[in-house]
């Protein structure tokens, strides 16, 4: 890596490494779920498990062997050094900048509109949670004067789901643990009562600067990583893109632990910014999830697997809870930057998975075992 006066310059492998880093994901493994919080700010929640669901498989890529689902929980419901907002657990040293973004927000006009004739309902809530909260959706009296017609489908003919998550949008209502898979809400004046204070361009610089140092490298004006001017300029080789590198990243470039195999979950924030994923990695990731089967290449949940710097094939599995086995339908191999598993990369893929069965606490079953 070289720099002029004012522009890093990176070679892609440079940027690659920046990125594999920054998500923890080389041969340096994290200590624990708070460790990971902090350096990815976030880590998303998802129910799909095909093999286990989005933010235990997020936490066993980093963490590998030490890491306990128990844990995950403890770290939110009881040291309150993560918090669930907006779908994903975020570490409880950004909860000041996320709070002042909720209480900024305004409704979109068919929300507000939904609002608005529901006023009463919303009181309603409000009132129950402030008196005997915490509690699931399911214990709060759906009193709705309209309904709102979900075309989408994400919400049954109960409004009170709806209510809640509008509520938590603005910061009224908060999560404060669960039960299984269902939330449990509290009011927002006790969920975020001795939360410091920020503005709202505060709370949005924070918010840049976390996000960059989750990337590493990001592209200047990104929807998928807003980053704003946050970090430092850069030119990637072979890239015509404006970047922002986190300077800290840089400084730890040539102390390089070097890479490792790691399985990733679809809904993983590595895979989020599929434009840079492409940029970088020459890796075009469309989850096969929605298409109908006749269409699926490489599998309804399949997760990416990286080999160092280069997502090197896609294993699609299942875990089979009857049998209670890892099913293994395949380990598709792709040819980004240079091909796809020699040999020896085979065997460690291998071996990754054999981990992740352990893991999981059953045999695995590859194709050639049934």
């Amino acid at each position: 890596m070289t720099a002029d006066t004012s522009v890093h310059r990176l070679t892609r492998d440079e940027a690659r490494r920046l990125a594999v880093r920054a998500q923890l994901l080389d041969a340096e493994r994290p200590g624990d779920v708070v460790e990971v919080a902090e350096q990815l700010g976030a880590i998303k929640i998802d129910p799909t498990a095909t093999i286990t669901t989005a933010e235990h498989a997020a936490l066993w890529s980093r963490i590998g062997w030490a890491y306990e689902p128990g844990q995950l929980r403890k770290a939110v419901e009881q040291d309150r050094l993560l918090f669930e907002s907006d779908g994903h657990f975020h570490a409880a040293s950004l909860l000041p900048a996320h709070l002042a973004r909720m209480r900024a927000r305004v409704f979109r006009e068919r929300a507000a509109t939904w609002m608005a004739a529901n006023e009463r309902f919303r009181r309603d809530v409000l009132a129950r949670l402030r008196a005997e909260g915490p509690m699931l959706a399911a214990q709060i009296p759906d009193t709705s004067q309209v309904a709102h017609h979900d075309e989408a489908g994400w919400y049954g003919p109960n409004q009170v789901p709806r209510m809640l998550d509008l509520l938590a949008y603005i910061g009224e209502v908060g999560i404060v643990g669960r039960e299984g898979r269902q939330r449990v809400w509290d009011i927002g004046d006790r969920v975020y009562a001795g939360v410091p204070e920020l503005d709202a361009e505060d709370a949005a610089r924070v918010l840049e600067r976390r996000r960059l140092q989750a990337a590493g490298i990001a592209r200047q004006k990104s929807p998928w990583t807003p980053v704003g001017m946050a970090g430092e300029p850069a030119v990637v080789e072979g890239s015509a893109w404006k970047w922002r590198v986190d300077p800290d990243a840089l400084a730890g470039l040539d102390d390089d632990p070097g890479g490792r195999v790691a399985i990733l979950n679809p809904y993983d924030g590595a895979l989020f910014d599929r434009p840079r994923l492409k940029e970088l990695f020459g890796f075009e990731f469309i989850l096969e999830q929605f298409k109908p089967k006749a269409q699926r290449v490489y599998g309804y949940f399949a997760h990416p697997i990286l080999v160092g710097d280069r997502f090197a094939a896609l294993l699609d599995a299942q875990l089979d809870k009857k049998k209670e086995n890892l099913v293994v339908t395949a380990v598709h191999e792709r040819d980004e930057l240079g091909g796809g598993l020699d040999p020896e990369e085979r065997e460690m893929v291998d071996a990754e998975i054999r981990d992740l069965a352990d893991w999981l606490g059953v045999p695995v079953v590859f194709p050639g075992d049934r």
